[in-house]
C-alpha cells in the first residue's frame, strides 16, 4: 500500500469513530496529529487503529485551545 493510502485510511477511520475538527497524519514522520475539543480516550483510539491493521504505538495529548483574532 501506499503512503498516501496509508495516511488517508488512517484519517478516515479516526473521522469515522471520533468528533474531531481536524486530522492529519504522516507516514514519513509515524505521526497522526488529531485536534478535537473533546477527550479521546487511548484505548478506544488504539482500538480503532489496530482494527484497521496498523500498529497504535502510543498518544500524548495537550488542550485544545481557541484562539481569537483582534483587529484594530
Amino acid at each position: 500500500m501506499m503512503c498516501g493510502m496509508c495516511e488517508a485510511h488512517i484519517n478516515d477511520t479516526i473521522r469515522r469513530n471520533f468528533n474531531v475538527r481536524k486530522v492529519s497524519s504522516s507516514h514519513k514522520k509515524g505521526v497522526t496529529e488529531i485536534i478535537s475539543e473533546n477527550d479521546i480516550p487511548a484505548a478506544e483510539l488504539r482500538k480503532a487503529i489496530e482494527e484497521t491493521g496498523y500498529k497504535f504505538i502510543s498518544s500524548e495529548t495537550s488542550p485544545f485551545e481557541k484562539k481569537r483574532l483582534f483587529g484594530h
